[in-house]
């Protein structure tokens, strides 16, 4: 049996951090500052100097009865973020904590695999069952105590001292290159888990705040109207072909009248903050997950004027979006009745009618929220007759696939995406002699596809490629009572490569369904044809 004391046995666990759970973060290092002679020395004072954070921040933590729980728990969940940071190029963040949190069984299903297996296995599961089994030496509590603060005080000494000797290293480091921080192993993510918990406690103290508490359909306004809004679900603007992309991903919508919007950009980079974000009064300067979740949305305003409003969704959740109105969940088999090896988005659109026959007085607003190209496993997201192009990435671990492997199996779910736009069209086009019907298209946000070693989407807006930030924008209006001259259907053609966001979405929602309130800003409203 292994005997050892805790101080060492801290030391041993940071080493073997540094060695094994910190590729990601060293790999990232090294394009910014190349292994060179000049390099070579402060990359080596790098490892020691993050090292002994890592000693120091155990050493604050372990003690007599929690030294082999926290250091069990720390590589435990230090090999599952190494994974992902290694494989996809991931940072967790305290926006990634939201995003696991809120991620159902079968979208955590999605990532597991072999590779995963392995780097719990041999970098949490086989170090946390040696620790399980040493005997630590616990000397007299006082010896203890002098050894811990001798301990921590080495590392500070080491810390400051490296920093000072090689201080225009560190200086640019520091300054000039923070994002290269969000891939420290185990220190971010500790930090990103505790930014997470602060704010959920500060959100709880804070009470709803009411808005439009005023808003009123306008007198004006003689038709009803039946407004479908479709959250898409990790589609990126240079991947529709009504941008301009060489493959026909749009077959459907082509042949539709529709509006396409060529410069739209999202809130975030993930579905929990660019969901809540895009139905939030707040723009993306102002919006946070604490004040979106203590703030009524736009569909508040649309009940409270006396919309009929319905959320069905296809994805995890409504990130807390739909708390307030009718909400039904569509990826199970007995809600959805198009359902294979998953349940299909087109699974939402077969009891639209019942429930708009349902509803024969008011406006109507029913969002549905997609599955849509959810990754990493595209070859899941669309039914096999749309398997267009090949060959395709048969998993879900996208660093064993080619770029072509991964762009065919992607852009295979934007043609089932393109296909449920033209269903949806097709259902609002049936009830255009009852309403003025429109079909509002939005993604949460884009999507990296190996681009510099990138995959999938969540980075930090201010580092994030333009892949993850652009994202597709697309409205259909029906020609029923003189609908398309109301919105400005002309002015809007001629606005299509105007910059937009999903900062314009609350405002243009409440100007199609004519809300008047304080709350609506009409320069903001995309079909403001005032503009």
């Amino acid at each position: 049996m292994l005997r050892v004391t805790s101080s060492k046995l801290i030391v041993a666990v940071a080493i073997f951090l540094m060695a094994f759970g910190n590729i990601s973060f060293f790999t990232n290092v090294l394009a910014v500052y190349p292994l060179n002679l000049k390099n070579s020395l402060f990359l080596l004072s790098l490892a020691v100097v993050f090292g002994c954070f890592i000693v120091i921040l155990l050493s604050l933590v372990c003690f007599r009865y929690t030294i082999k729980p926290v250091l069990t728990f720390v590589l435990v969940v230090s090999s599952l973020a190494a994974y992902f940071m290694d494989s996809y190029n991931v940072i967790i963040d305290d926006v990634m904590i939201d995003n696991i949190v809120k991620t159902d069984v079968a979208e955590s299903l999605d990532l597991v695999s072999l590779n995963q297996l392995l780097y719990f296995i041999f970098l949490g599961v086989i170090p946390s069952a040696f620790i399980y089994k040493a005997e630590i030496i616990y000397p007299p509590l006082k010896k203890s105590a002098l050894s811990r603060v001798k301990l921590i005080g080495l590392s500070l000494i080491i810390v400051i001292a490296t920093i000072l000797i090689l201080g225009g290293f560190y200086a640019s480091f520091l300054r000039e290159h923070k994002p290269l921080r969000f891939y420290a192993n185990p220190s971010y993510y500790i930090y990103s888990v505790g930014k997470y918990i602060g704010g959920f406690f500060e959100s709880e103290s804070m009470l709803l705040k009411r808005i439009g508490l005023d808003a009123a359909i306008s007198a004006s306004d003689k038709h009803r109207k039946l407004i479908i809004f479709v959250v898409g679900e990790t589609a990126r603007t240079d991947h529709f072909s009504l941008n301009g992309y060489s493959r026909k991903t749009n077959l459907y919508l082509e042949e539709e009248e529709v509006i396409n919007f060529t410069n739209a950009w999202a809130c975030g980079t993930s579905t929990a903050v660019s969901v809540p974000c895009m139905f939030s009064i707040y723009d993306r300067s102002d919006y946070s997950r604490n004040r979106a979740k203590k703030t009524e949305n736009v569909l508040d305003v649309l009940q409270r004027a006396g919309v009929n409003v319905l959320w069905l969704d296809n994805n995890s959740d409504s990130k807390g979006v739909a708390t307030r109105i009718p909400y039904e969940n569509y990826k199970t088999a007995d809600n959805n009745p198009v359902c294979d090896i998953e349940c299909r988005d087109e699974g939402m659109l077969k009891n639209l009618s019942s429930y708009i026959d349902q509803h024969p007085q008011a406006d109507i607003f029913i969002v549905l929220h997609q599955m849509g190209n959810h990754g990493p496993a595209y070859y899941k997201r669309y039914p096999a007759q749309f398997e267009k192009f090949t060959p395709t990435c048969e998993t879900n671990q996208l660093e064993q696939c080619s770029r072509e492997e991964i762009e065919n199996t992607y852009d295979n779910a934007i043609l089932y995406t393109d296909y449920f736009l033209s269903k949806t069209i097709a259902l609002l086009k049936k009830h255009s002699d009852q309403f003025e019907s429109t079909l509002f298209y939005v993604s949460d946000h884009g999507e990296s596809l190996g681009e510099n070693g990138l995959y999938l989407h969540g980075l930090p807006y201010m580092i994030a490629p333009d892949t993850q930030k652009r994202i597709p924008m697309v409205m259909w209006f029906s020609d029923s009572f003189d609908n398309r001259q109301e919105v400005g259907y002309s002015a809007l053609q001629r606005q299509i490569d105007t910059e937009y966001s999903h900062d314009n979405v609350f405002h243009t929602i409440l100007g199609l369904f004519k809300v008047e309130t304080t709350v609506y800003d009409k320069e903001m409203d995309i079909t403001n044809h005032e503009q």
